[in-house]
């Protein structure tokens, strides 16, 4: 398998949350002592230019983050041998219902039902690890209907990502096709039907290496969130 189809092939897409530390404070989270590890299925991957399909009740927030593809299997990967395990990168954002994990976490309850809609990972194009030299100072943007929302940079990360591979290889084995989200900059906010959104994903010297975009629309059936 290529890697540059992990879109239609990757098994899995593990995410990060809290990984930068004011992206924690805005949501008034602790700051994490290791990496916090949930997942998303590869179902709802959204290609570019697609649309972003809010369930009624839901209060959808994005998450602008950088995606690593994973290139080869492997377990128990060490940080010194993370980088072989990269195959490339794309650009992401990790789609959040909001008032739906905000009540599941109160009840101490898996928050998968927020991330795990359809079409809530949209995802760029995918670019090799040569393209990349620097993935540790790498710019993120996020525009919706044209002000930007938010803008980060990857050395902001608590938890590199050399330390993000070792983390999650010690829990589940990585495959080819993979993709590791890893955490979004601060800056969250809601979208909401009608909306369009930006993403840019620009190298230290302000070199466009990928782009996102996507709209947002009312999703007509499906699920209904109703808070208790």
């Amino acid at each position: 398998m290529a890697a540059a189809s992990f879109v239609q092939q990757g098994k899995k897409i593990v995410a990060i949350g809290r990984n930068y530390s004011e992206h924690a404070k805005e949501l008034n989270n602790a700051v994490p002592k290791e990496p916090i590890i949930f997942l998303k299925p590869t179902t709802s991957y959204l290609q570019s230019g697609g649309n972003v399909e809010i369930p009624k009740g839901v209060r959808a927030h994005y998450e602008v983050e950088l995606g690593v593809v994973i290139g080869k299997r492997g377990r128990d990967i060490s940080i010194a041998d993370a980088e072989e395990y990269v195959a490339g990168y794309a650009l992401a954002v990790d789609m959040t219902a909001r008032n739906v994990q905000e009540e599941l976490k109160q009840k101490g309850l898996p928050w998968t039902v927020s991330k795990g809609l359809d079409t809530f990972t949209p995802i760029s194009a995918y670019i090799a690890k040569a393209s990349v030299p620097h993935p540790d100072n790498l710019n993120l943007t996020l525009k919706v209907n044209g002000t930007i929302k938010q803008s980060g940079n990857t050395r902001d990360m608590i938890f590199s990502i050399p330390r993000l591979i070792e983390h999650a290889s010690s829990i589940m084995t990585l495959e080819e096709g993979d993709l590791i989200l890893t955490g979004t900059p601060s800056g969250v906010g809601p979208v909401m039907p009608g909306d369009k959104v930006e993403c840019t994903l620009k190298d230290s010297a302000g070199n466009q290496l990928l782009d996102l975009e996507f709209a947002a629309v009312q999703r007509e059936g499906g699920y209904l969130y109703k808070p208790e």
